[in-house]
């Protein structure tokens, strides 16, 4: 079946340079698409999947697939940050400097008039820590609310909505009904943190990324395909806990 699918994805008017593969995986029950930072692709397709149903759904995505991948090629690296006071760090949309506390001040991350201040730290990785920490802290409960009036949009109850560490993802849908969000995206106005937390949200009814998922998301978020070109500007910009 896996030579019969990528045959028929070879069938298709893919760009030459493209690198690309198909995997099987059992307990997949539609087509997944992932995008390497480096531009490659990855075809994660069910055991039992359909070649041509397959080549349908990936002649559907061609255009967002190549955007993504011209994306992820040209791309440079993630920001670093520098840990000194007044470098400018993003939350909700909103820059805010940060100010270095002396020795002995408070041990945690914390707006104050217009300032994030962080604690003095004995090295840049644990001031970095403290920053996402804070980050997933306050990342979280933020998302608890937001993600209320979404739900009810999407027609869904998440078990829990937090902020953490996720990777190279963006977002995850768990199957017990949790949802979890990189603490990254917090640094984004909350009109494109949404179109995350509207799609994980709708992958709590809907799996994989046909027309119904794509009707559901426009339910719940209208204007979702401006948001989703605005956020594929903005992402490559989001710091991610890497200091120099």
């Amino acid at each position: 079946m896996n030579a019969s699918v990528e045959s028929a994805i070879a069938a298709l008017p893919l760009p030459a340079e493209w690198q690309w593969q198909v995997v099987v995986r059992p307990r997949r029950r539609t087509l997944g698409i992932e995008v390497a930072e480096d531009g490659a692709l990855l075809f994660a397709v069910p055991a039992d999947a359909e070649p041509a149903a397959v080549a349908d759904a990936v002649r559907a995505r061609l255009p967002r697939l190549a955007a993504e991948v011209r994306r992820r090629e040209t791309r440079a690296g993630p920001p670093v940050k520098e840990l000194v006071s007044g470098a400018s760090f993003a939350y909700l949309g909103r820059r805010y400097r940060l100010r270095v506390l002396p020795d002995g001040g408070a041990r945690k991350v914390r707006l104050q008039h217009g300032w994030l201040e962080l604690p003095r730290t004995g090295t840049r990785p644990e001031g970095a820590q403290l920053l996402t920490d804070w980050y997933q802290t306050r990342g979280s409960r933020w998302l608890t609310a937001r993600a209320i009036p979404l739900a009810m949009r999407a027609g869904v109850r998440p078990a829990a909505v937090e902020a953490r560490e996720l990777g190279e993802r963006w977002g995850l849908c768990r199957s017990d009904g949790r949802i979890a969000l990189h603490w990254a995206l917090m640094q984004l106005p909350p009109a494109l943190l949404d179109v995350v937390l509207v799609h994980e949200l709708v992958h709590l009814k809907t799996g994989g990324h046909g027309a119904a998922f794509r009707r559901a998301m426009r339910v719940a978020l209208p204007d979702v395909e401006v948001l989703e070109r605005l956020f594929a500007e903005a992402e490559p910009t989001l710091w991610r806990g890497a200091v120099g």
